[in-house]
């Protein structure tokens, strides 16, 4: 295998019986955020979670820097550097703010603070008391995002972040996330459109029934109205 940041080889994936993923390969590089782009039900959170470690894959492979991890467990891909915001945002609820960042703290004298991760999202900070249940969910997001950094990643996979969220909450999450992506942390998105994050992402990948149907920069992506009316309905 040659090394790479993050490396797909052709994974298939099942839930039960039911075959979801069919031969998903792809690739994201030192310093880049990818979109991985697809209407509901079409693989991407299985891609995901294929990823993580969360529902390791049949056959095919996935390798992080250059070391083999298909089918590790999400802890061990976590302490190698992966970070993982899920759809569900699953916050503690009965924990303040601040109590649900330091769960996540790591040990470590470099990389990202709690007062690192409140200058990146001061609103947060005037919350930084309150329970997580009695968030907003664009407060909840912020604050999944903020607690997975606590745990210094060098590769995030957000799990449609930006679901549910108003446009200017939206607007507000990518400028967020593209201060992250400018120190370093390499980013996989999985979400049904993202033609609004121009700032934000280098290439796009198109996943249709467990099957990638497009992949190109995120320009090409833009002023391809055929492949984005054909996949996403736009």
């Amino acid at each position: 295998m040659t090394e790479g940041f993050l490396n797909v080889r052709d994974i298939h994936a099942y839930y039960g019986l039911n075959h979801i993923l069919f031969g998903i390969s792809l690739d994201v590089d030192q310093g880049e955020a990818v979109a991985l782009l697809g209407r509901n039900g079409m693989g991407k959170t299985t891609t995901i979670k294929s990823i993580m470690g969360l529902l390791p894959p049949k056959s095919g492979s996935v390798w992080f820097r250059g070391a083999n991890i298909t089918g590790a467990p999400p802890h061990a891909n976590a302490n190698r550097g992966l970070g993982y915001v899920p759809e569900e945002r699953r916050i503690f609820p009965f924990l303040t703010v601040l109590e649900n960042l330091k769960v996540a703290q790591k040990n470590t004298e470099r990389g990202w603070t709690i007062d690192k991760v409140f200058d990146l999202f001061p609103h947060l900070m005037g919350l930084k008391d309150r329970k997580g249940g009695n968030l907003s969910g664009g407060e909840q997001q912020m604050l999944t995002i903020a607690r997975t950094l606590m745990g210094n990643p060098l590769l995030v996979l957000l799990d449609e972040p930006f679901e549910g969220l108003a446009p200017l909450i939206i607007q507000d999450l990518v400028r967020q996330l593209i201060r992250i992506k400018n120190e370093g942390v390499v980013m996989l998105l999985s979400e049904q459109n993202m033609s609004f994050a121009g700032l934000l992402l280098n290439r796009v990948y198109i996943i249709e029934k467990g099957e990638i149907r497009y992949q190109g920069s995120f320009q090409s992506f833009q002023e391809n109205e055929s492949v984005k009316k054909a996949y996403l309905g736009v």
